[in-house]
Formats: structure tokens, sequence, C-alpha cells
């Protein structure tokens, strides 16, 4: 089915740059942190908070107080009378999250929903679950991030691994890897051009960050930061992380800190609030996908495809692809079995090279998405990524100008 009434206002988004983790926003309270970013951005673009009728929260990663989750942020920003769900689904959280909106807007339960999703990989909580049955009563306990990134309890293995299962069964080589990595570290040098031209077209920046009093200064963030310069020649030299496999630290991402938000609305009050009324930006499909267990490279092919079928426009129609790229083994599965080449998608870089914040990753992919396409003078647009559990998301995004 095509979603006929999910719209985004052009420049009704923002994102924050990327930070490695441990790095400049480490200590940054991830819901506060997009709370402040998201009233900052609304007030530059003259939109009141009042408008809003709903809130959806994308997080992955628990943060004090987050159990009042979308009502607590739609509180700080000035939205007082709004409510909304927590959606957490691992790396597609933003893909769901911007699917709920478009469909309460499709059923008309809301008019005007903020998207909004952020995470902090860094100084994740660690947990104690208690367990009576436990030797002498102790529970057990979980580092939130580094023990899910190191074990799916259904697969029974490591999120590399995976990468690893599908390199293997489908012949990929570290020497494609390389290649994919190398040109998405190109693009994004595209996106540099111009004193961050394309960038600031839709980032939040600088960023004055405080230490914990919100007093002192500690850092001016002006871009994203972890990004590490390579060539061709270095990626060869590196080793694979596994032994005798593929996928070494130069073909994978990396986590980090940050958030994005997106406005989604109505089709008129899309132009009343978009930033020029002559481009109207629709979403139109939204599909998931999942595989066999420990192939989760696999999943964005299925998913790419039923999105393309809801939508009813063929890979042909699309002008410009986003995908999150976890490992480099992602994109070059996808590009063989979708009929494409490496260059043909993530112009001006991915996650593969800005990193990987889980929760606001694809709603910064698909923010970068739409503007390619204005930029392309519009068109059909595919966003997809793959997430924990074997499993992906992609979106159809279709922009016009007149």
């Amino acid at each position: 089915m095509v979603l006929e009434k999910a719209y985004i206002p052009y420049d009704a988004y923002w994102s924050t740059p990327f930070c490695r983790w441990q790095g400049s926003f480490a200590h940054l309270h991830a819901m506060e942190f997009a709370a402040d970013i998201s009233k900052g951005a609304l007030k530059e673009r003259g939109i009141s908070p009042k408008i809003f009728d709903e809130l959806v929260l994308g997080i992955t990663i628990p943060q004090k107080s987050s159990f009042y989750g979308a009502p607590w942020v739609a509180a700080m920003i000035g939205a007082t009378g709004v409510t909304g769900p927590i959606v957490s689904q691992a790396c597609a959280t933003s893909a769901k999250c911007v699917a709920f909106a478009a469909e309460e807007l499709e059923l008309e339960n809301s008019e005007t929903i903020l998207v909004v999703t952020c995470d902090r990989t860094s100084n994740g909580p660690h947990v104690y679950y208690p367990n009576p049955l436990g030797v002498g009563g102790t529970g057990d306990k979980e580092d939130w991030v580094w023990d899910n990134f190191g074990y799916d309890p259904y697969a029974k293995n490591a999120m590399i691994e995976t990468a690893e299962n599908v390199a293997k069964e489908t012949g990929i080589t570290k020497e494609e890897q390389d290649e994919v990595a190398y040109l998405r570290f190109t693009q994004y040098q595209d996106a540099l051009k111009d004193n961050s031209a394309f960038l600031n077209r839709y980032m939040v920046v600088p960023i004055d960050v405080k230490d914990p009093s919100g007093r002192k200064s500690v850092a001016l963030v002006e871009g994203d930061e972890g990004v590490f310069p390579t060539t061709a020649d270095a990626l060869a030299r590196l080793r694979p992380v596994q032994p005798n496999g593929t996928v070494t630290f130069g073909t994978q991402t990396y986590p980090a800190d940050g958030n994005a938000s997106i406005v989604m609305t109505t089709h008129e009050r899309a132009k009343e609030l978009s930033r020029d009324p002559n481009i109207a930006i629709q979403i139109l499909s939204y599909a998931e996908a999942r595989v066999k267990r420990g192939f989760m490279a696999k999943a964005v092919v299925p998913a790419a495809q039923k999105a393309l079928s809801k939508a009813g426009v063929g890979l042909d129609d699309i002008k410009a692809i986003k995908t999150h790229t976890p490992f480099a083994v992602n994109d070059v599965y996808f590009c063989r079995e979708m009929g494409l080449k490496f260059g043909d998608m993530n112009n001006y870089g991915c996650s593969l090279v800005w990193g990987h914040p889980q929760g606001p990753t694809g709603a910064r992919l698909i923010i970068e998405l739409i503007e390619e396409l204005v930029l392309l003078g519009g068109g059909y647009g595919l966003f997809d990524g793959c997430a924990a559990g074997d499993t992906a998301a992609a979106i159809v995004v279709k922009v016009d100008i007149k």
C-alpha cells in the first residue's frame, strides 16, 4: 500500500554531528540533549512546539528516567500537552519511528508529529537483574551496549560474525570491502566541500558542549567527530579482526553519540511549515524483513524489495539511495543482488564513515536522502539498513519540486 498522507516540511528536520563514543558528547544525557537541540532547531525555523499533537521517541539505550519517554521529551521542548510512544528496534529504530508517524497521519490520529531519535553509546548502563535462583542468590548482569554488540542470544554470535557469515557464503572478499570503505570515505569528502555545504543544509553546528554542571564549556563541536582519514593502501594493510576473516577495523563502523529529529505532518500543513512550499516531501512506504539467523547483512535486500513494491516503483525509478552500513559487506552484498555499482549509492558518505548511535542513524540518513533528492531536482529515494536480530528496514521517499 502506498502511503498518501505523510509529508515532511522541507528543512523541518535536523541532526547533530555524530561523535565517536567517549568523545565530546559522552557525558550528555541523550534525551535531554535531544530535547535541547530540538527546542533550538524549532525556534530557528519559527515552528512552535504547541503545534504538535504527538511525539515519537526513538531510543535504544536506556538513560536515567527514560521510563518517562516521549512525554518527558515533549515537555522539555515546550509541548507540555503531548504524549507518544517509545520505539526501540535496534538499528531500525529511526525507520520504524518514521513509519509509525506516517501511519498515525494516514489514520488521521494526529496532524503534526515530531519524531525525535537519540542515543548515547558512551557510558552505557550496567544492568543488574535479580535472580533468586542464582548461586547464593546472586543475580545476572549486563553491560547494555558492549554485551549486546558481542552476543545475539538467538543466533549466538557477535555482530561482526554476521558480516563474516555473509562474506563467506557469498564469496565477498576483503578487497571488495576495502574498495567500498575507501569509496564511502571519498564520498564523505564531498559533504565537506565548500566549508561542509552539504552537511550545513541540515546539521546543527556549532554545538557548545557544557560540563555536567551546565556552566563551563568543555568542547566546541563543529562537525562529525571520529571520522578516521584513510587511503586505499592503509585499508589494504589492515588485518581482519577475526582469524581467517575478511572484516577489518577499517571496513566496519564505530559506536557514536548524537540525535536527529524530523517533523511529519499533512500535505497542507507541510506547505505552511516548509522553508520552500514548492518542495513536497512524501513518505511512500515502509517495509521490514528478517533472514536466517546469523546473516544480518542479507536482510537489506528483501527489505528494499518490499518497500519498492509497496511504493509501486522499481529500482530504475530511484534517483538516490542511502544505506546504514555497519559493515562494508552490507553494501557489497546489496549492490550484487540489486545490480548496482558501489558508486550508485551513499553519495556524501554513510554510517560506515561517520559512526552509529543506533537510534538516530537512520533518521540522519533519511534527512541526507531528502537533501540529495532536492539537489537532484526531486524524484524517488530509498533508505535501507540492517538491524540486530538479522533484520532490516527500508523506506521510500518522494520529493516533488514545482
